[in-house]
């Protein structure tokens, strides 16, 4: 990885920025009255072996998926493209998805074998912006920016569960870690 020290003290600012912002920001969905007493949240020391410069392989035909969030609600999803990279020698492939066919972000969920011990048991997120969209096609994908899911927080959110498809049967020690309330 190019320039480590730069990657981590990115990743280490932008970790702090949320802190700040689940604190004392008006959208927090951190509850009032638990934000006076929020002390930060808990992550994995920042691992560049769970960052990815990966190829976006753009499925050919999109169809589209419907998802049941931790509401019971439905909601539509297109299947975009899928990222095959490899953890501790296990192959592993993710898919990417978007609302839209006009959105650049893509929506990456996925549950590790972390989940429901030292993660968030419903799974974390990943969003990759048009940003993360390198010279050579590209993508960065980054574990360390993995994040809990606002239902995580507080249970009057409602986030979407996370497709069987994205389920790694590998652990993913990056990222947000467990919310402590």
């Amino acid at each position: 990885m190019e320039n480590t020290d730069a990657w981590k003290a990115k990743i280490e600012q932008d970790r702090i920025e949320k802190n700040k912002s689940l604190s004392k920001g008006a959208q927090s969905p951190i509850p009032l009255l638990k934000r006076r007493k929020f002390k930060g949240l808990n992550y994995y020391p920042p691992d560049s072996k769970f960052s990815f410069k990966l190829e976006l392989q753009e499925h050919a035909e999109k169809k589209t998926i419907e998802v049941k969030d931790s509401k019971g609600n439905t909601r539509k999803y297109i299947g975009w493209g899928e990222f095959h990279f490899q953890i501790n020698g296990a192959d592993c492939i993710l898919q990417a998805y978007k609302t839209s066919s006009e959105e650049g972000r893509l929506f990456v969920p996925f549950k590790d074998t972390t989940c429901g011990q030292e993660t968030y048991g419903a799974g974390r997120y990943l969003d990759m912006e048009l940003e993360h969209d390198f010279s050579d096609g590209k993508w960065a994908l980054d574990f360390n920016e993995a994040y809990n899911p606002w239902c995580a927080y507080n249970i009057d959110y409602s986030c979407p569960m996370v497709p069987p498809a994205n389920w790694l049967k590998v652990s993913i020690q990056a990222g947000e870690k467990n919310y402590s309330k």
